[in-house]
């Protein structure tokens, strides 16, 4: 492996040498364009006593001799320098491809940068991100107007915006640009790639991207926190069971927005802080009542693995399910005996 350091000091080295190289041929240049106007001949009188073409050149003798052997030794030293010169210079190319890498796509690099600048609040000069996720993407909280089907109002609310730094823990790169392409239909989370109308290139989505894998929180510390807030509210009473306080993880304390809770995309009105039955109605996810869950999954195993694994685009999961990539992924954010707990309260419904 190329050492970064190493790499940047001589791929510097390298272009310092290639733009002395330069300034040498430049300087061979002007002393053969120099020492070529000093071996012509004064033209004798005006160009009908003697024209240009006929004034006399040199003999055979020393037009094949010394002159020849001048301009062979120039082209000799010319190709000499290419030769040794060129192989020279692209010796660094691993370096400095390596130092592109690291300079682009390093989590302190131009793509991630550009990324973060995208990600800051309005006031800052961003798209306004950290407005609702949180300035360093733990989540936030978002008016939003609610709306009935036949578009009138009918009530403003808090949304609780779901933590950003642990995104990728939850989706991969594929199901978080569709999201930022094509948002969150009937939430606040609008389209912000061109595909689906929003203002941002490809290029910008994944620096965006980007961002988001250079602020991703460690697995076991976040897993840590979820039990101690899980613990929490089980001693508060808030709660009567295990499976109950992670599916509605954060709905009292609004803990990391309830990013880890099934409820938020599960149940009718739990993202405001007005939820009806638990499993109920359905938001981004589908309704858990009604025996339909139970159905899909007829056994214990089948259902702990869509909760562990999420759902991929396109892949079956299930009696009869295909995924669409807006199930996230569990395992990185709770323990087994987590989801455990959660899947027998789901099937329980």
């Amino acid at each position: 492996m190329t050492n970064p350091s190493f790499g940047l000091i001589f791929a510097s080295t390298q272009k310092s040498f290639g733009l002395v190289m330069v300034g040498l041929l430049a300087i061979a240049g002007v002393a053969f364009f120099w020492m070529n106007s000093r071996s012509a001949r004064p033209e004798l009188g005006a160009e009908l006593e003697l024209a240009p073409n006929r004034k006399q050149y040199y003999d055979d003798e020393d037009l094949e001799g010394k002159v020849l052997d001048r301009v062979l030794l120039m082209a000799l030293v010319f190709v000499a320098i290419l030769a040794v010169g060129l192989p020279t210079y692209w010796l660094a190319e691993p370096g400095r491809q390596s130092n592109a890498i690291e300079n682009n796509e390093g989590d302190d690099g131009v793509f991630a940068n550009r990324g973060k600048a995208l990600y800051a609040g309005s006031d800052a000069g961003g798209l306004g991100c950290a407005d609702c996720h949180g300035s360093a993407g733990q989540g936030g909280v978002r008016q939003h107007i609610i709306l009935t089907d036949e578009g009138e109002f009918q009530a403003q609310v808090e949304w609780m915006a779901p933590a950003l730094n642990t995104a990728t823990l939850r989706f991969d790169d594929d199901e978080l640009r569709f999201i930022l392409n094509y948002g969150r239909p009937g939430t606040p989370m609008a389209a912000w790639g061109a595909p689906g109308g929003g203002p941002l290139t490809t290029q910008q989505i994944d620096d965006i991207l980007r961002y988001l894998h250079v602020i991703e929180r460690d697995p076991d510390d976040l897993k840590a926190e979820v039990q101690e807030e899980v613990d929490r509210s089980l001693e508060a009473g808030e709660f009567d069971s295990l499976g109950e306080a992670v599916f509605n993880y954060g709905l009292y304390s609004g803990k990391d927005s309830g990013t880890y809770s099934c409820g938020r995309c599960h149940t009718t009105g739990w993202s405001y802080s007005d939820p009806g039955p638990d499993g109920g109605g359905g938001t981004t996810g589908f309704s858990l009542r009604g025996g339909g869950l139970l159905d899909r999954f007829p056994s214990v195993a089948s259902h702990f693995d869509f909760v562990a694994q999420g759902s991929e685009d396109g892949i079956g999961y299930g009696v009869g399910g295909q995924g669409t990539g807006r199930m996230p992924s569990f395992e990185n954010t709770l323990t087994e005996e987590m989801i455990e707990a959660v899947v027998e309260y789901e099937r329980g419904l």
